[in-house]
């Protein structure tokens, strides 16, 4: 059998040939035995599944980490054993929180199964069963019925009233009509109406079909194959925190290296400029800011989740705070995927009708005002017919109002609702004539009060043919050339602002009427036109404008039409102001594609590939891209997006699996807020670097220069660890949680390009870093007369001490700490008040004393080390002022 068949160009007759079945009767159990082991099981292979102990490795291949565990060995080799153990438990702790937040990310291909029907019905020996839709093998016959999920790709053979829910696959909001009819070759997905696809919903009717692909081989399988071949890329900040770490490592160990050996050539004993060299080696690398990271990022998948988004990676915030695109998909993720009646086309006027989705509240307006009589009587007439010719339902569960069969015909049940026409109404159904494509109508014959009664519904150009009088009030007039104009111009002007319309018409007539189609469907009198639409969520027009302030691109991808894409584009305000369809980017070359991705566009009747190309060519172009989106059709472009952001509640596992964070209310909106979420843990992040690698360029100062004076050693290993890890460390992880500064949505995205550490960075951490270097150099050569226990405890504590005052300068990068309100952040405060502790426990407490080579300080020590920080407040204060008169004359710098 060829995989790559175009079987809904292929007549039925050829197709149960090549297939070697047999339409009524199926295949028999030999013969599917012998085709499960040929084609195998109906279900989609794992390829590429990470397991649980290499997301727990690849934690511990960071560039710090690799750093800090160097460190513990040449601790161990030192025969500096409490050194070794702090570290490596620092190690560990890190390794396993990433581990726990991103072991959930490796099951995309687990959830793609969930989607597939367990049982299904199918043709065998003769007889229709039930069997597990794993066995289903190509050739075999089956059955299709509402509610029914297809379990394969099928081609049809059979089909009453079929209409299948591709949302999930195509992204098309209608359901689609389905037959037999064979088709042409190039026919897009969206448009192989005599297919039926795995994973797929019948909404209305009944089907018989033949299985052509399974498993790895459908659609669905070929989607899986995308999803599956796509690389997981490093964030920008990882990028970058590699980057930092072998910069540092290589410094740290050149140093180290350098100042031991020079040491020991003017004369110090070896051990002593040994034991100084690997002080300059730990104090160059922050020990704590793997694990600050990492606890941030943890701490900000907390913040999401109140945000109503989840993260399933630590680095997404990150990346999502960097986003210049949202590239987005249309159905149930800008729009409710609620088919909703709100326009309405009488003989004496046009109504709007408010309300949404399949909740039936809503009222009837017209420009006027009130309605007056005629107009009561012809809507009343409309919404009768409109429910009587229907095969769906609605009902209510805790989630609130959903439908049952198809979402087009469920709209026309809310509105006559809406409009107080219950199920009541209806009298003894009598006979049906089906809607198929060549029809373009349906007709439901009811008897009642002795009379026959035909309701019909279609597209109005064609039921427009059939009718021969319009309704007027409680009568009927004649349809003139003048009124069909009227109508015309009705659905075409719906028909432009992308509005799906339907027409109504009636007619009665005596009992004893054939009951043929071409006599019960002439002469009816025609009612009037709904205007369908999915509406949009009301909050996404606020969202995308605060998108555009925030400098971020939006480009909706749908598989919908193009003008059913402009209209709900123009009315949530996305700029685009023209749609490219499918074939308009076959046609396009990457650089031409590249070239209408920096205009206001959108796209339409996308295919899977198409979504990846789009993705991939921004991502070319240096955008961080983010992909939004729910359908099986949205996962490869999702996987393959800098972030992917699945939908809660209406998202299908398959999209979920392949997704970085998921929505849980299913909010456009929330990826607005993530996205301001995302840039506050980023701006806290390089807070905490910039504090973190002040700290320890200080210690480097310290211990550099007290070397080219031949002072003794003035910090410990252990020592610097410990202001490393301990007190820097807890300091560190609260400025993590600092709140997001007012405007941090009103400037553009940082360029993927950004230095983490720009040029006023620099300045700003050499300018601190030199005053505490200094400072503790000049305080422990002041005290070199006393013991020299005092003297280095004096220099490692004054050096914690003008550290924790440091840390509030470090609060806003512009902004001055005495304009910020000092309770805002009060981990901070929390922080820095158990750091103190502990630097104070460091100082008193005997077996701190001895593991930290410390002594007990007076209070007079204390004074001279607290007035030794003040200018260093001082110093940054100066500093932000010289930057925000920069800023004002337009100079902006990082």
């Amino acid at each position: 059998m060829d995989e790559k068949r175009l079987w809904h160009a292929v007549k039925i007759d050829k197709v149960i040939t090549e297939l070697n079945t047999n339409a009524k009767h199926g295949l028999d159990e030999t013969e599917v035995s012998n085709r499960l082991t040929k084609y195998g099981i109906n279900s989609l292979k794992t390829v590429g599944q990470t397991p649980w102990y290499k997301v727990l490795i690849r934690q511990f291949f960071d560039i710090l980490i690799l750093i800090l565990i160097i460190a513990a060995v040449i601790s161990v080799l030192t025969k500096e054993i409490v050194d070794a153990i702090t570290i490596m438990v620092i190690v560990v702790l890190n390794g396993l929180l990433g581990f726990i937040q991103e072991w959930r990310a490796e099951k995309a291909l687990e959830s793609l199964k969930q989607m597939l029907a367990l049982r299904c019905q199918v043709v065998r020996n003769g007889s229709p069963q039930t069997i597990d839709s794993k066995k289903l093998v190509p050739g075999d016959i089956v059955l299709l019925d509402v509610g029914d999920r297809v379990p394969a790709d099928l081609r049809l053979i059979e089909t009453v009233n079929l209409r299948i829910d591709e949302s999930s696959l195509t992204g098309e909001s209608i359901s689609s009509h389905k037959d037999t009819a064979p088709l042409e070759e190039n026919m897009d997905l969206a448009l192989r109406s005599s297919m039926a696809w795995m994973g797929t919903a019948v909404s209305n009717g009944r089907a018989r079909g033949v299985v052509v692909a399974t498993g790895m081989n459908t659609e669905f399988g070929r989607i899986a194959h995308l999803t599956q071949a796509v690389e997981d890329e490093t964030t920008p900040l990882q990028k970058k925190l590699a980057v930092l770490g072998k910069q540092l490592g290589i410094v740290g160990f050149s140093i180290s290296i350098l100042i031991a050996l020079v040491g020991w050539l003017l004369g110090n004993p070896l051990k002593e400029m040994f034991m100084t060299g690997i002080s300059l080696a730990v104090a160059v690398v922050p020990e704590g800011l793997p694990a600050v990271v990492t606890i941030t990022m943890a701490l900000g998948v907390k913040a999401m989740v109140k945000r109503r988004a989840l993260l399933r990676r630590l680095q997404a915030a990150e990346t999502l705070g960097a986003a210049t695109v949202i590239c987005t998909d249309k159905t149930g993720t800008l729009t409710k995927n609620q088919m909703t009646v709100q326009h309405i086309w009488l003989p004496s006027g046009e109504l709007e009708v408010t309300g949404s989705g399949y909740t039936p509240e809503g009222d009837f307006k017209t420009n006027n005002g009130e309605l007056d009589e005629n107009t009561k009587i012809e809507l009343g007439r409309l919404l009768t017919t409109g429910q009587i010719c229907n095969h769906a339902s609605i009902a209510r569960d805790e989630k609130g109002w959903y439908a049952i069969g198809d979402p087009t015909e469920a709209a026309l049940i809310t509105v006559a609702r809406k409009g107080g026409i219950n199920d009541d109404n209806h009298g003894e159904f009598i006979s049906e004539f089906s809607f198929d494509s060549r029809r373009k109508r349906m007709t439901v014959v009811e008897k009642s009060d002795g009379t026959l009664k035909a309701h019909v519904k279609g597209a109005p150009e064609v039921l427009l043919n059939h009718c021969s009088r319009i309704a007027q009030g409680d009568h009927a007039i004649e349809l003139t050339d003048q009124i069909k104009n009227q109508v015309v111009n009705a659905y075409m002007g719906m028909a432009e602002k992308g509005i799906r319309t339907l027409g109504l018409a009636y007619k009665e007539f005596k009992p004893e009427t054939k009951l043929e189609e071409d006599v019960v469907e002439s002469d009816l009198v025609f009612l009037g036109i709904v205007g369908i639409i999915d509406p949009p969520r009301p909050e996404v027009k606020d969202a995308v404008n605060l998108a555009y302030s925030a400098g971020i691109k939006i480009f909706m991808i749908t598989g919908d039409s193009p003008a059913t894409a402009l209209a709900i584009a123009q009315r949530i305000g996305l700029r685009a102001t023209r749609a490219y369809t499918s074939s308009d980017i076959v046609s396009l070359s990457d650089d031409e594609l590249k070239d209408l991705l920096k205009k206001d566009i959108l796209f339409a009747r996308a295919t899977p590939e198409q979504k990846m190309r789009i993705v991939d060519l921004l991502q070319e172009m240096n955008e961080v891209v983010a992909m939004t989106g729910d359908g099986v059709n949205d996962a490869p472009a999702l996987k393959g997006a800098d972030i992917g952001t699945a939908m809660g509640l209406r998202g299908t596992d398959v999209a979920k699996g392949a997704s970085d964070m998921i929505l849980l209310d299913d909010n456009f909106a929330t990826i607005i807020g993530a996205v301001e979420e995302g840039r506050r843990q980023y701006d806290n992040i390089q807070k905490f670097v910039r504090y973190l690698l002040s700290s320890n360029i200080a210690e480097i100062i310290a211990i550099l220069f007290n070397i080219i004076l031949g002072g003794n050693l003035i910090l410990l290993p252990v020592q610097i660890l410990w202001m490393n890890l301990i007190t820097d460390g807890l300091t560190a992880v609260a400025l993590g949680v600092e709140p997001a500064e007012s405007a941090i949505m009103k400037r553009p995205p940082r360029s993927p390009n950004a230095e983490l550490l720009g040029k006023t960075a620099f300045i700003r951490i050499f300018l601190l870093a030199s005053y505490m270097g200094f400072v503790t150099l000049w305080i422990f050569h002041y005290f070199q007369g006393h013991a020299a226990t005092v003297a280095q405890t004096m220099a490692f504590t004054g050096l914690v001490l003008i550290e924790k005052m440091n840390v509030f300068n470090f609060r806003s990068m512009r902004q001055s700490i005495f304009k910020m309100n000092f309770f805002s952040n009060p981990w901070l405060l929390l922080a820095w008040t158990s750091s103190i502790s502990l630097q104070v426990c460091a100082v008193y407490v005997p077996f701190l004393q001895k593991a930290l080579h410390t002594e007990a300080l007076s209070g007079q020590h204390w004074l001279i080390l607290i007035a030794s920080g003040i200018p260093v407040i001082i110093i940054s204060e100066l500093y932000k002022w010289y930057l925000r008169s920069r800023e004002r004359k337009g100079n902006f710098e990082d």
